[in-house]
């Protein structure tokens, strides 16, 4: 009787223990179902969560959304594709091209789908990245099109991979149209592909109360037929009203022709100068023979857009004046249109919409210009890969020209001509670089716009400005000298602040004295003689240097350490008293450091493989 009993207890207490083992493990993958849910809601952003959007292609048949999360260093990106075929390529890389870039991948093979992280070599050949790090979060298909859903970090250490910072950031994309059997087959000089620039880590900025009094006025080409030509610019003369009185500008947005959005490039109000009591009327295109050059002297910027940017406001305390006494009534409206595949007969209207407000706030704004002076002492040697020339603000200049509670930098607009590459403006408080002003390290002279910063910069009497600019020239074949031609250079910021004052130009260029004994230095040194005759221009004697080495690297060290002409000029382009000429370069004792790019926690090993992605079937169109 005992061993019957101690063989049924022996029989029974087992399957209890596994009704509670069973019991237990099934409650924990619930839980852990539950979390793992909670988790995916919280990071696959809503349809409704992507504030920005670029149009991708010409045709409109691609469109980018995203968002930008701080606290995570993580971009959310949704693609939406009006027709898709057989895959796309998203991604990016220094300056567009194909090579060399890190891609976010979708194809199909004919029967199935697939999404990988790649990457291109420098014969565009594409390999899967060994780290997976564009992170799919889903794909829906709608009546419209496709949505794919995908994140990515802004670092991840991943030498195959782009570093997103701030600044312009080049994407690229093309379209499949054919099946491929892998991911290696593709080939990327045979599909159709493109380029579009945006600033994809907007700051993220609280909008300020808007005034109740404040009403719109829309600057707008009047209903022009955009150029059947790949590039135009666009001007258009418009007028304040008779008496307008001054008023403060507190935001503004663009507004956009519905079927023109691939096609509005960037956009810019510019205000004429107070002197001229009239101006001509104008509408057409700003390189025409036919548009009158007192349109030249409409250079004082209102307001400025490009594609991906949404509204600009004014921080609460202050506004952009206009109208009123010193105040132009006449406005120039400059839109680029850019028509690559050259539509022919399509109608525009789109310009910019200022917000503006009788309630005068606080502070007026001000735009001060940092940089280089527009001369040609200022030169780049052809064949340059990244030359760098280098503008003060001088602390003598804010010294006399601030006002003892300094001044709040809250905006910038870098500029630059055709060879520009990089722009950074530094900060600098007694020989020691405090912070960065505004950077654009993949800088492209074709996406200008005015950026909101961060933070507000406050600059205070004594403090000093430094902007550098990097240049590429291997194109071309003579020396690229400062000026106002789009052959000639510029390195500019456009910086927007509050409270206005009077100086509105702080810039520098080498001394001409200095720059007469480079010319001769470079006729002792070398058997080719560089006229330095008084009749001979700057610009002249530049394209006659033969440009060796020596000549090279002197130029280099001549802008390094050669004094400067200071200009510090009030908004009369006369400047505030003072000896300005041959002026020491700033000293610079303490440099910023470097920023070290976080790298996100290492989720282990993942292989370098395809996700499967369930698109149904896919047709050639």
């Amino acid at each position: 009787a005992f061993m019957q009993n101690s063989r049924s207890m022996s029989c029974s207490c087992p399957s209890l223990k596994l009704r509670e083992v069973v019991s237990i493990y099934f409650s924990m993958i619930c839980l852990f179902l539950i979390i793992l849910m909670a988790a995916l809601q919280g990071s696959v952003p809503r349809r409704n969560d992507f504030p920005y959007k670029v149009p991708l292609d010409p045709k409109g048949l691609l469109e980018l959304s995203w968002n930008v999360s701080y606290p995570e260093q993580v971009v959310h990106f949704q693609l939406f594709i009006k027709h898709l075929q057989f895959g796309l390529l998203f991604g990016m890389s220094d300056w567009g091209e194909f090579e060399n870039a890190d891609l976010a991948v979708l194809w199909n093979d004919g029967h199935n789908s697939y999404f990988g992280d790649a990457w291109s070599d420098a014969k565009g050949q594409l390999h899967m990245d060994s780290q997976q790090d564009y992170q799919l979060l889903g794909a829906r298909k709608a009546h419209k099109g496709l949505y794919l859903l995908f994140r990515r970090a802004f670092s991840t250490c991943d030498p195959k991979d782009y570093l997103i910072e701030d600044g312009t950031v080049h994407l690229i994309y093309g379209i499949l149209e054919e099946p491929v059997r892998s991911l290696q087959a593709i080939n990327i000089s045979a599909i159709h592909r493109g380029l579009q620039r945006v600033q994809l880590l907007k700051p993220n900025i609280t909008i300020p109360e808007l005034p109740s009094d404040m009403k719109p006025m829309e600057i707008t080409a009047p209903d022009i037929v955009i150029p059947s030509q790949e590039t135009t610019y666009w001007c258009y003369m418009a007028e304040l009203p008779e008496g307008f009185l001054k008023h403060h500008i507190v935001m503004y947005e663009p507004v956009i022709t519905a079927g023109n959005e691939a096609l509005v490039h960037h956009m810019e109000v510019f205000q004429c100068a107070p002197e001229f009591d009239s101006f001509p009327h104008y509408n057409g295109p700003c390189d025409s023979k036919m548009k009158p050059d007192r349109l030249n002297y409409c250079r004082h910027v209102l307001a400025a857009w490009a594609m991906g940017a949404q509204a600009f406001y004014y921080p609460e305390e202050a506004g952009l004046a206009f109208g009123g006494p010193g105040s132009s009534r006449y406005l120039r409206l400059e839109i680029h249109y850019h028509n690559p595949l050259v539509f022919q007969g399509r109608h525009d209207s789109s310009g910019i919409r200022l917000y503006y407000t009788a309630s005068l706030r606080r502070y007026d704004a001000g735009i001060m210009e940092l940089g280089l002076v527009y001369t040609p002492v200022m030169a780049i040697p052809p064949g340059e890969d990244s030359f760098i020339l280098t503008g003060y603000c001088t602390d003598k200049c804010t010294q006399l020209a601030l006002p003892a509670a300094g001044i709040r930098i809250f905006a910038s607009q870098l500029h630059t001509h055709l060879a520009g590459r990089k722009v950074v403006t530094v900060l600098s408080r007694d020989g020691r670089e405090q912070q960065i002003v505004n950077a654009d390290g993949h800088y492209s002279p074709h996406f200008q716009e005015i950026r909101m910063l961060k933070e507000l910069v406050a600059v205070f009497p004594g403090d000093e400005l430094i902007t550098t600019c990097t240049y590429n020239t291997e194109d071309r074949s003579r020396a690229t000298v400062g000026g106002f031609g789009i052959l000639e250079e510029m390195c500019v910021n456009y910086v927007h602040y509050y409270p206005q004052t009077q100086l509105e130009l702080c810039k520098s260029a080498v001394d001409p004295g200095y720059l007469h004994r480079y010319f001769n230095l470079v006729n002792r040194f070398n058997d080719e003689d560089v006229c330095t005759c008084p009749q001979v221009s700057v610009p002249q004697q530049f394209y006659s240097v033969p440009w060796n080495t020596f000549n090279r690297d002197v130029l280099k060290s001549l802008y390094d350490f050669a004094p400067i002409s200071m200009h510090c000029n009030k908004s009369s382009a006369i400047r505030f008293p003072g000896e300005w000429e041959k002026q020491l370069l700033p000293t610079i004792t303490e440099r910023l450091r470097e920023p070290v790019p976080r790298c996100p926690p290492t989720p282990g090993p993942q292989p370098a493989a395809p996700i499967p992605v369930n698109l149904g079937e896919l047709r050639r169109d």
